[in-house]
């Protein structure tokens, strides 16, 4: 990939990482929109818009970065491991997803186990889609690949909103950060006119 192509790569992703995470707030943190209008707020207004498209280019940064990381560990793993890689990656989809209900669930308090299903299986669900598109578009060996990408590398990514104590932010994040990856996954292999996911 030239560097022309890769900067187009990185600032499409970063206005879709800011875009995504600005229009979400308007509906996650509404309470914090509802409060600089009443009274009217001019530039309280001006700094929360601001403020999350801010957070959109930082959480469009982390994928970025874990899109890269990711290109750098499939090499190396399909080097060390060879034919086990494929197995060694769907383990780590199925473990992620584990991980994502039950630890999740017994860290939290007093909490319903149900919504942490959900989520789990709608990140799942999502990254099913993206993986057969990339397979389609490629050929069926980038399944694999695609789909521990958007399970492993997008929950990895998601972690510091993961931990943090409010459960906006865990939603503000992972809207991004799924779009940018599913963004930047589809759009390599256009770019490079290589099926670099083997």
């Amino acid at each position: 990939m030239n560097s022309r192509k890769w900067v187009r790569l990185f600032l499409t992703t970063l206005l879709i990482g800011g875009v995504l995470t600005l229009l979400s707030s308007f509906i996650i943190k509404s309470d914090s929109y509802a409060e600089v209008f009443q009274p009217f707020q001019l530039f309280e207004l001006l700094g929360l818009l601001l403020f999350f498209s801010g957070l959109g280019f930082i959480f469009s940064v982390i994928s970025q970065m874990g899109f890269f990381a990711y290109l750098t560990i499939h090499q190396f793993g399909k080097g060390i491991f060879r034919g086990s890689w494929t197995s060694i990656q769907l383990f780590l989809v199925a473990f992620t997803i584990f991980d994502l209900i039950y630890f999740r669930y017994q860290a939290a308090e007093d909490a319903s186990i149900w919504p942490y299903v959900f989520t789990a299986f709608a990140l799942l669900a999502v990254s099913l889609g993206v993986a057969f598109v990339k397979a389609k578009e490629t050929n069926h060996q980038a399944f694999v690949p695609a789909l521990f990408f958007m399970v492993v590398v997008t929950t990895v990514e998601w972690v510091p909103a993961l931990r943090a104590a409010s459960a906006d932010y865990v939603w503000l994040m992972i809207i991004p950060l799924v779009v940018c990856n599913a963004y930047q996954l589809l759009l390599l292999h256009r770019l490079t006119s290589v099926n670099t996911a083997k």
